[in-house]
């Protein structure tokens, strides 16, 4: 038995003896989630298939519990998915002989995309005063690790966080991952970054990341951040973080300062097959983690309006690395956008965006907002270690309109319309354009 089922049975039983115990009930919280997710991505030269295109309906039950009294509080929270496809026919899934599966769904060993998927978490947890322990299904963002939710379910992962708030100010986490649920995916499966995640025989991953790191408010306008992420066998990472709100006018700027130092790790310092991507003057482009990224963001809020502006640099001989199994995850750079991440090795990104929030007119729950992002400066290798680019560029065009009911029997329905465009003159690589329809609806159960 490993350590997060003997804590989870440890868990239930402590509970099954306090469940009536005042807070675990009065307390406890449960949401019905139902998402209706449709995507299309079409691409734009190359040779291959002209569109993936999926469609379906995603339903997310979570049950949040209170704490049992006493100095120890007990509790225990649960999360259950299931997807359906409503559409994903005519080859156009985007499965591949090496993928895991299609755009939203898994897919069935002929690559036809299944009819439906699901999967159980479950987290026990305790609570000594502002310090929490988690162990069992877990869903962490900060610098370091970041669950995706950009299709039909969330990614979810497996390991033990604490957290704690009890320093004033300050405050602390850390934890250690041991498997990940992609979104696309019923299955637990080890971790892995760009360049080993490739599936079939030459796929390779690690059980064990580790992290740990802080928020301390310097002043009630100013936060600093350092965290530190371990993918054992692959890469080590650490993160400076500086953001700062700024009263100007009749309006706040935001100064949101980030830098990640990675090296490599492990097997990844030696073994081709833990390489990741990058410009190495190696075969097929690969070689080991070795990454600096800085950026700024700034963005001015006023009267509903924010403009915003930022820069990137990629600096070193790899791209950036990140828990990446292949299936669909996110980030924590700026550049983080809904086709691609900007952060590859040599790169340099600027960028622009406005939003609006149409409350200011009258029209609550209404937003809208455009991202446009820059890369240049690119240069990549081919399978035999020549030169393949010299200062290729790409860039992406983000566009998005949402609204949520604000009242009446409606309340709480969401309908979002996501757009983004992606041009690259990197060789053998495809341009796209891709639509996300997402309509959405929580419904309160307890």
């Amino acid at each position: 038995m490993n350590k997060s089922t003997l804590a989870m049975a440890v868990a239930v039983g402590v509970l099954t003896q306090q469940a009536s115990a005042a807070g675990f009930i009065e307390d406890s919280k449960a949401t019905l989630g139902l998402r209706n997710f449709y995507i299309n991505t079409d691409y734009r030269d190359g040779a291959g298939a002209n569109k993936n295109e999926e469609w379906g309906q995603g339903f997310d039950l979570r049950f949040i519990s209170g704490y049992t009294q006493g100095t120890v509080g007990f509790g225990i929270d649960a999360i259950g998915l299931l997807g359906v496809k409503l559409d994903s026919g005519g080859g156009t899934n985007g499965a591949t002989a090496t993928s895991y599966g299609g755009t939203v769904f898994p897919s069935k060993s002929n690559g036809e995309a299944v009819d439906d998927f699901s999967s159980l978490g479950l987290t026990a947890k305790a609570k000594v005063s502002q310090t929490e322990l988690k162990l069992g299904t877990l869903q962490p963002k900060n610098p370091v690790i970041v669950t995706n939710d950009g299709r039909l379910l969330p990614q979810t992962w497996q390991g033990g966080q604490i957290t704690s708030g009890d320093i004033k100010d300050l405050t602390l986490v850390g934890g250690q991952i041991e498997a990940v649920k992609g979104r696309n995916s019923s299955n637990n499966e080890q971790m892995s970054i760009s360049g080993a995640n490739t599936r079939g025989t030459k796929f390779r991953d690690s059980n064990k990341f580790i992290y740990a790191g802080g928020d301390y408010k310097i002043t009630k306008d100013l936060t600093a951040q350092y965290y530190y992420g371990n993918l054992e066998e692959f890469y080590k990472q650490h993160f400076l973080g500086l953001v700062h709100n700024w009263a100007i006018g009749p309006g706040v700027l935001k100064s949101d300062f980030r830098y990640f130092n990675s090296s490599d790790d492990g097997a990844n310092g030696h073994d081709p097959l833990y390489f990741t991507t990058g410009n190495y003057n190696a075969p097929n482009g690969k070689g080991k983690v070795d990454n600096n990224l800085y950026s700024g963001l700034f963005l001015y809020t006023v009267a509903g309006h924010t403009f915003g502006g930022g820069y990137q640099v990629s600096n070193g001989s790899s791209d950036f690395p990140w828990l990446n199994q292949g299936d669909g995850s996110s980030n924590y750079t700026i550049t983080d956008a809904q086709i691609q991440k900007f952060g590859r090795a040599g790169e340099r990104t600027w960028q622009a965006r406005y939003s609006y929030d149409f409350a200011k007119v009258g029209v609550p729950g209404l937003t809208a907002g455009l991202v446009y992002l820059h890369g240049d400066n690119i240069d990549t290798v081919n399978a035999k270690g020549g030169e393949a680019a010299n200062g290729a560029s790409e860039w992406e065009r983000d566009l998005s309109v949402a609204y949520v009911v604000q009242e009446g029997p409606l309340k709480n329905l969401g309908l979002a319309w996501k757009n983004a465009t992606w041009r690259t003159d990197l060789p053998s690589t495809r341009s796209q354009d891709e639509n996300r329809l997402i309509v959405s609806y929580s419904i309160p159960l307890l």
